[in-house]
């Protein structure tokens, strides 16, 4: 059989491990790379290229940088010409048109980072943290108009403990998701493997992450303030305040102590492994933590300069 032409389409660094996938098995080719526009990054805020197109360029790849597909045609028409029997997606940040899907002979198939159709849309990975899941994995789908609602290729699955962060999710199933392009998408071109329908009855969404979310409410169940801790270390983080000012909340870890104060927020324990929180339910012990304008920090270093004592409150 002759090497499979791919367009691929993605932009972050979930999408480089697809990218270098590819690049590395001989069953493909890729004819071009399409990715998100150069954006600025840094404290200089310089124009920075994402890291698919960097991988690229490496590679001597043809890529381009539209703003956006559907708005330019002729990138369009320029994709067209390359000849490409499949688009393998990948995190790339743009919504694709059916006509677009349809260009190519084998469609567009999508690799996405959970067990679909649990977590269709934009934050699968943080939310399936979020909401304290046992299990996540990544999937393979066939693109359709509809947000990650097509036919599905394959899954990869794996089981989550209580301190997973969604980094380190993120990673493991960037590795997973390439193991499907190897496998399962070359299964499925050969006509060895027919996709099957999503159940729709089991549908959840990943909405965005909002900037706001990341403000800790003490009110909440301890196991709750931790697992949202755990969902946004793939950005924005979680804070809260100390004497008005801000601090960074790194790392968690549930109390099996039930805790007697009342008030949520105040501080109930204090020792050089951690500073252990009154929340709505339960408590939380603060493992890691960083100050306004400081590097992140284990609790006994941060003691040092924020000496705490049992009353003392975090949060509004």
């Amino acid at each position: 059989m002759s090497k499979v032409r791919v367009c691929f389409l993605g932009t972050p660094e979930f999408a480089v491990t697809s990218l270098k996938a590819l690049i590395a098995d001989d069953h493909f080719e890729i004819v071009g790379v399409v990715t998100q526009p150069d954006r600025p990054a840094g404290r200089k805020m310089q124009l920075t290229p994402s890291p698919v197109k960097m991988l690229a360029m490496n590679h001597g790849l043809h890529v381009i940088t539209p703003e956006s597909l559907k708005k330019n045609p002729q990138r369009v028409e320029e994709i067209r010409s390359w000849g490409a029997e499949v688009a393998v997606v990948v995190a790339f940040g743009q919504i694709l048109t059916q006509e677009f899907l349809d260009m190519f002979p084998y469609g567009a198939v999508n690799v996405h980072g959970s067990i679909l159709p649990r977590w269709r849309g934009a934050a699968p990975i943080q939310r399936g943290i979020e909401a304290g899941d046992k299990e996540s994995g990544v999937a393979l789908q066939k693109m359709v108009k509809k947000l990650d609602a097509g036919d599905i290729i394959g899954i990869r699955r794996v089981p989550l403990d209580d301190e997973i962060t969604a980094m380190e999710l993120h990673d493991k199933l960037a590795v997973l998701g390439a193991d499907l392009l190897r496998v399962e998408l070359m299964d499925y071109i050969r006509g060895n493997l027919a996709p099957h329908p999503q159940d729709e009855a089991q549908v959840t969404y990943a909405h965005k992450i909002e900037k706001a979310e990341g403000e800790i409410k003490w009110m909440l169940p301890a196991v709750e303030i931790h697992n949202k801790v755990r969902a946004l270390t793939m950005g924005p983080g979680t804070f809260t305040t100390l004497g008005g000012k801000k601090v960074k909340v790194h790392r968690t870890q549930v109390s099996e102590k039930a805790g007697a104060h009342p008030d949520a927020g105040v501080v109930v324990d204090v020792n050089e492994e951690f500073v252990a929180v009154q929340c709505g339910g339960g408590v939380l012990n603060l493992l890691e933590l960083q100050p306004e304008s400081r590097n992140r920090m284990k609790v006994s270093d941060f003691l040092k300069g924020h000496p705490l004592k049992v009353g003392d409150r975090f949060g509004v």
